[in-house]
């Protein structure tokens, strides 16, 4: 067992992970920025470090101050949530060669994963299923490039290969017009990525996003936790995220299942982690591996009863998978609206002081958020402040439970998004189920348009 751990996050991610270490009896060290001293979890932790000011490229992503913090601690381990340092290859290695041990898979694996063309790669050579693409980075010459999209057949999409998040893409109907998406993407991956390689892929027009959650001990050991439809986004950042996905018929998810498990046994992963598809007409399509704990992680507890980070401690900490395929069922349907401190119409973001917080409840609802009456939120970070998470026997009352819910929940002195999620859990198509990852955008253009309610 992990005698101790350092946080290596903010915001209700970073107090989730303390519960958990809590629960298990672990000490904890809490990092924070200047402008973050009073998040809660600094004051429930047994140690809290300060690493620098509120920029999160003189705290949470200085790397030298981390593990600094992890070495005066004498923590054991870090946690690095999701965000921020999570994902990077680098920051894991300086961690194990410190002597501390990363709650996540090792370097190699984040690396391979993070470079989305040798991810694709290694998941044909596991046999999942990808979307057909240039099968490798595009070279400079763009006559080879236009022959591989009349291959392909347009739309394409051009992506880089060290992107994520949404950033990073373009999509090109004609031949006339990749030339000059491949150099402006190239250019646009140099700058935010550091990695000016590009690929291409067929464009799906009309796909969901379907995520696979795994859990794998990195000694053989793996399963899959069912899905999550994750479709309802805007410019590529999900709104809203559902457990059991609708439609997905029992064999669907065992096939797809039993792929990424053995995927994840080919590939030596450790932890937790999530293989995002795009699934259109029936088939599954592989697009990325996020190699952290999700941001939706709740919809998949609640629907099976897997304490998802307690797993990734229990097996940070050396102890081999204790869950089989087999012990997990799945109960009822799950669905979280991410809370946001922004315009619901404009979504610009709203820092300020929170005068009144005032959650929601009743059987089967859940809030991970680390606000409180009085906390003032900083302008420095992403402007998610919490989640909004409701369990029902059916979708059906999942939806009716989530409707209830987002009209108890009081945010005073802030502008959020709890109106839109309203008009999400109203609307007719999203009750149906089962809409692609353009429909909430279309809808809101609409009602934009149109000056009428999303429903």
């Amino acid at each position: 067992m992990l005698d101790k751990v350092l946080i290596a996050n903010r915001g209700e991610i970073a107090l989730r992970v303390l519960r958990a270490c809590h629960t298990l009896g672990i000490k904890t060290v809490a990092v924070h920025s200047t402008v973050d001293r009073n998040l809660k979890h600094v004051g429930m932790a047994d140690e809290a470090v300060c690493i620098g000011p509120g920029p999160a490229a003189q705290s949470y992503l200085n790397i030298p101050a981390i593990i600094a913090a992890a070495e005066v601690t004498d923590a054991t381990a870090i946690h690095p949530g999701y965000g921020f340092l999570s994902e990077n290859a680098d920051f894991a290695e300086q961690v194990e060669q410190s002597g501390f041990i990363f709650i996540g898979p090792t370097a190699d694996v984040i690396r391979l994963m993070g470079d989305k063309v040798e991810a694709i790669r290694a998941m044909k050579a596991a046999g999942v299923p990808c979307v057909p693409g240039s099968g490798g980075p595009l070279g400079d010459d763009v006559n080879e490039s236009m022959a591989v999209a009349r291959e392909i057949g347009y739309p394409v999409i051009i992506k880089a290969a060290g992107g994520g998040g949404g950033r990073g893409m373009r999509v090109v109907h004609t031949e006339a017009h990749l030339g000059n998406a491949i150099a402006t993407t190239r250019a646009e991956a140099r700058a935010a990525f550091g990695n000016p390689q590009v690929y291409m892929e067929k464009f799906l027009e009309n796909p969901r996003h379907v995520e696979i959650q795994v859990l794998a001990d990195g000694l053989g050991q793996a399963v899959h936790l069912c899905e999550r439809d994750c479709s309802m986004q805007r410019r590529h950042q999900k709104v809203v995220e559902e457990a059991p996905a609708p439609g997905i018929t029992p064999q669907q998810r065992a096939e797809i299942g039993k792929v990424c498990v053995e995927a994840c046994i080919r590939i030596g992963y450790r932890g937790a982690g999530t293989f995002e598809f795009l699934f259109e007409n029936g088939r599954f399509y592989f697009i990325e591996m996020n190699t952290r704990i999700q941001v939706e992680h709740p919809v998949t507890e609640l629907i099976t009863g897997v304490d998802l980070v307690r797993e990734q401690l229990l097996i940070a900490g050396g102890e081999k998978l204790s869950i089989r395929q087999e012990d997990i069922r799945i109960k009822g349907h799950a669905i979280e609206c991410r809370i946001n401190a922004e315009d619901p119409d404009t979504f610009m973001p709203s820092p300020g002081t929170v005068k009144r917080f005032e959650g929601a409840g009743g059987p089967g609802v859940r809030i991970d958020t680390h606000i409180y009456d009085g906390y003032r939120i900083p302008p420095n970070y992403d402007s998610m402040i919490g989640k909004l998470i409701v369990h029902g026997r059916d979708r059906e009352t999942a939806i009716a439970r989530m409707r209830i819910a987002l009209s108890e929940m009081v945010i005073d002195g802030i502008r959020t998004n709890i109106p839109l999620q309203q008009r999400i859990m109203a609307d007719g198509g999203f009750q149906h189920g089962g809409q692609n990852i353009h429909y909430l955008e279309k809808r809101i253009a609409e009602q934009k348009e149109k000056g009428i309610a999303l429903a």
